[in-house]
């Protein structure tokens, strides 16, 4: 997903602006999907700087052992990455070991598991948009498909496993791809633009930014940045089409970025983007219909700021907030089962540019991808106060996008 900068002035090209990519990188980034040259087929690469001898992510692991975590990077990005990365933590300490790439995915900017835990979908941000799946035992690449829009920044695996949906920034589309007994995709079964309402202030078109389900299963939520509007879909399971049910509209020029959901389900956390701003969202599962709330505070005191995404604990109790620019968490606590959020205050993120952060399964540790520094940095989060403490130095990863951990 992508810079603040670019997409709040309503680009189509979201990391020109970012600072990450020379002349000759931006060239490459719309050049199309073919594979970085010097592809092992999808056979992961040990790094000079990665720790040999480590647990092979992807594999069974005890809750006390070593567990997986993908990096997503830019590879068409001057100093980026050259595929998926492949890494380990430590669930204890959240010290990150190396453990090689899976090349072969161009741009992998998004990252998805399927409920499985057996494949792993990649955005293939790029002018010509694609998802990609990799079976995690060998970390194969199971192939490509065309999402028939334009820089694809987002993926997510519908609860049942059957569908695999992806969001297009460019053109503003919504595709579904069904995901075949092996996890391997199939050819797409449904595309959507939103062409209403108009573009808002600034914005030259539509800018699907993610894609996910509500919890309830029923309904799939689409955020688009350039509409400032969240649209309802309700997905066919047998077919694999969307049908629009609803559209739930943020203040003009908001540029709603990222939607995420309390455990709970009947409350989600919007980020806006383009007037630094968050959002509590009421979400009614019968109809599909989203509520949006008052804008409050990101925390943040930098004077640019570009608030990322959300990722609340598994109790519900805390909501994190990514901000770039102001490069900090900030931290909520969570009240009235989900239907407030209270600013507690904000810590340094370690790093330049939090582009995604994620939490550990059990809620124990946060991950915060920083894109300009090209760093993972891991916080440890203490259940009772919900306080996020820095574990360590930060791990080394080029153009670090996303982080997804296991």
């Amino acid at each position: 997903m992508g810079s603040g900068t670019d997409e709040a002035g309503g680009g189509w090209s979201r990391r020109r602006l970012v600072g990450v990519l020379g002349g000759a990188a931006a060239s490459a980034a719309l050049a199309g999907c073919a594979d970085d040259s010097g592809s092992t087929g999808g056979r992961a690469v040990p790094e000079a700087r990665e720790t040999a001898g480590t647990s092979a992510p992807g594999s069974s692991a005890s809750p006390s052992g070593p567990r997986p975590l993908y990096l997503g990077t830019y590879t068409s990005a001057e100093g980026g990455g050259r595929g998926i990365g492949v890494a380990s933590y430590d669930p204890v300490s959240g010290r990150i070991t190396g453990g090689g790439t899976i090349t072969g995915v161009p741009d992998p900017s998004y990252l998805a598991v399927h409920p499985d835990g057996g494949t792993l979908y990649a955005a293939n941000e790029r002018a010509r948009g694609a998802v990609t799946a990799v079976r995690l035992s060998d970390r194969a690449v199971l192939g490509s498909r065309a999402t028939g829009g334009t820089h694809t920044c987002h993926v997510s695996v519908h609860p049942g496993g059957r569908w695999l949906l992806s969001a297009d920034y460019g053109s503003g589309t919504v595709a579904v791809h069904p995901i075949d007994a092996s996890g391997a995709l199939g050819e797409r079964t449904d595309q959507v633009t939103h062409r209403r309402p108009a573009p808002g202030p600034g914005q030259q078109g539509p800018h699907a930014h993610q894609v996910v389900t509500a919890p309830d299963g029923g309904h799939v939520l689409a955020v688009d940045l350039g509409t400032d509007t969240v649209y309802s879909y309700r997905l066919d399971e047998r077919n694999g089409t969307l049908t629009e049910v609803a559209q739930a509209h943020t203040r003009a020029g908001a540029g709603p970025r990222h939607l995420t959901f309390h455990p709970g389900g009947r409350y989600a956390y919007l980020a806006n983007e383009s007037d630094d701003t968050v959002a509590v969202c009421g979400y009614d599962a019968a109809t599909g219909r989203l509520r949006i709330g008052a804008p409050q505070s990101t925390g943040a005191k930098a004077g640019t700021n570009y608030p990322a995404q959300f990722a609340v604990t598994p109790d519900g109790a805390h909501a994190f907030l990514a901000n770039r620019g102001d490069n900090t968490l900030a931290r909520y606590a969570v009240e009235a089962d989900g239907a407030r959020l209270r600013l507690v205050g904000t810590v340094p993120v370690a790093g330049d540019f939090p582009r995604q952060i994620a939490l550990s399964p059990d809620g124990g540790l946060l991950f915060a991808a920083n894109q300009r520094s090209g760093t993972v940095g891991v916080f440890r989060v203490d259940a009772a106060s919900g306080e996020p403490r820095l574990t360590g130095e930060p791990f080394a990863s080029p153009v670090a996008v996303c982080a997804v951990p296991l």
